[in-house]
């Protein structure tokens, strides 16, 4: 009896192979995804200086050229150490930023139909197209990374 289950085993034909494993997502943690330059705090340092910068402009006064472009140097750091925060923790699954990263290329385009004197109702309508458009990429982008959450 023995011989003949054996002989069954071998002459049965061998199961389909599965599929190979999804690759995992990234592991979900309490802690905020380290930056690359981590023991540096340029990100911070990046936000105090368009701080002081925009403070420069604003008690400058908005009259003068040197306080309008301290003020638009200040918004322009400060705003990239606040995208470089949100892209990171976005884009690890760490939270979900999806408005936010929505928003930059609907101003964006909103600003490139506006200087090309588009009308009005068409800014409005193509910031808004854009952000949605670009709310769901990204939203989808997180689901990827976060394991099939939408927010987090």
């Amino acid at each position: 009896m023995g011989r003949r289950s054996r002989a069954r085993r071998a002459a049965s034909p061998a199961p389909a192979a599965s599929p190979p494993p999804a690759p995992r997502p990234a592991a979900l943690t309490d802690e905020r995804p380290q930056a690359p330059w981590h023991p540096f705090p340029l990100v911070e340092l990046c936000v105090l200086v368009g701080i002081v910068l925009l403070v420069i402009g604003v008690v400058t006064g908005l009259d003068s050229d040197r306080g309008r472009l301290a003020l638009l140097c200040g918004l322009v750091l400060a705003s990239l150490g606040g995208l470089e925060t949100v892209l990171r923790e976005h884009f690890t699954g760490f939270r979900s930023h999806s408005s936010v990263l929505a928003g930059l290329p609907a101003v964006l385009s909103a600003g490139a139909l506006y200087f090309g004197r588009a009308p009005w109702i068409a800014v409005a309508g193509g910031a808004v197209v854009v952000f949605l458009a670009g709310f769901w990429v990204f939203r989808n982008a997180f689901r990827r990374r976060s394991g099939g959450l939408s927010f987090r």
